[in-house]
């Protein structure tokens, strides 16, 4: 499918969904209130009273209309609509009743597939860094199914404080329309969903900006990760894209943080699916960061990847490179110094231990005497 688009319908193709999505979520918010797909607040999340959730329907409903007003009917435009209505369903019903993380993970892997056979749309070669690989069907399959699953638990993961998810997937949306602006490829269906996507996304970050007034959901992170994914296969396999590393380093900080998740549960020898407080964002808190000024950091950093990005499409690549290598020197850095993977807190109780006078030890283990005295 290519469209005729202009600079003027760019535009108008944001706004108008922006708008619908701005206008759909107070409704929405109603709606998840009346149904009780509310977010109590626990030890493990920031919140401190219940908050509505089913943010992500807004979202969904504004890029429907965005398609139906914009859009053309093909075989993978309706698969991209199957896998995404099955998302947003299992979603709905998640953010009302929690559904196990196994069906949610089928439900996933069912919309992937959708996508990739029915819709045609799967890795046949992957360039990276210079070097082309080929795959036969069912590999090229396999990979793509393997690659959007992975990219919607991305999203899904970091979805931890107000305005995160949605502002990491708004510049996701807009770094692709540039890219595709510079490239002259602005009628390509990735560029269309992009600009639709980057619409609805961004009505709902203004009720969802800190202090959020509703939340996301897993009707939206799910939706928004599958999109995401769907937009850079999509991108790779009309050209928008010249190599994967593209869409792999706009999208570095939930790539990682994904990551750095998965190796600190096995670390710890927890189970990969269980839930904790260790992720970057908990981290910026833990360093007395504000939400505000830890969402604005993150987003600060996530641009920074984005235009590593198109310094590469630009076809400054050994510049682009350099960057991306300096970036991530920083980045691991960061993660050294925090918990996002070990647990320091124990280390640093050790070494203050340490440091203290043997009076004061020797203090300390007569207290302890005498507490078990009187017990």
């Amino acid at each position: 499918m290519n469209l005729v688009v202009n600079d003027h319908n760019v535009f108008v193709i944001v706004i108008v969904t922006l708008l619908t999505s701005l206008i759909l979520v107070p409704i929405v918010k109603k709606v998840a209130t009346h149904v009780g797909a509310m977010d109590e607040p626990n030890a493990r999340k920031i919140h401190k009273v219940p908050m509505p959730r089913l943010g992500g329907l807004a979202i969904y409903l504004a890029f429907l209309l965005g398609y139906m007003l914009y859009g053309e009917v093909s075989t993978q435009m309706l698969s991209i609509l199957i896998g995404g209505f099955l998302l947003i369903l299992i979603g709905f019903i998640d953010d009302i009743n929690s559904v196990p993380a196994r069906y949610k993970l089928i439900v996933q892997i069912i919309a992937a597939t959708i996508v990739v056979l029915y819709g045609d749309l799967s890795f046949t070669e992957l360039s990276l860094l210079g070097k082309k690989i080929y795959f036969n069907a069912f590999w090229g399959s396999t990979l793509s199914i393997i690659f959007i699953v992975a990219i919607t638990n991305a999203i899904n993961l970091i979805d931890g404080l107000d305005g995160l998810a949605a502002g990491i997937s708004s510049i996701y949306f807009l770094t692709i329309a540039i890219i595709a602006f510079i490239l002259n490829r602005i009628g390509g269906l990735d560029v269309i969903i992009s600009l639709i996507m980057l619409g609805a996304t961004l009505g709902f970050l203004v009720h969802n900006f800190p202090p959020a007034k509703i939340f996301m959901g897993d009707s939206g992170s799910l939706f928004l990760g599958f999109m995401i994914s769907v937009i850079a296969l999509l991108g790779y396999k009309v050209t928008t894209f010249t190599s994967l590393i593209v869409p792999i380093v706009i999208l570095a900080i939930p790539i990682f943080d994904t990551i750095f998740a998965i190796l600190r549960r096995i670390i710890k020898g927890q189970n990969i699916g269980v839930a904790d407080k260790e992720h970057f964002h908990h981290q910026l808190l833990k360093m007395r960061y504000s939400p505000t000024k830890s969402i604005l950091i993150i987003y600060a950093i996530d641009i920074a990847f984005a235009a590593v990005s198109i310094f590469y499409i630009l076809g400054d690549n050994q510049i682009a490179i350099a960057i991306y290598i300096v970036l991530m020197i920083l980045l691991l850095f960061v993660v050294l110094k925090t918990d996002i993977l070990f647990d320091h807190s124990k280390k640093k109780q050790v070494i203050e231990n340490e440091k203290k006078p043997k009076s004061v030890k020797g203090k300390n283990r007569g207290k302890k005497k005498r507490k078990r005295k009187h017990s």
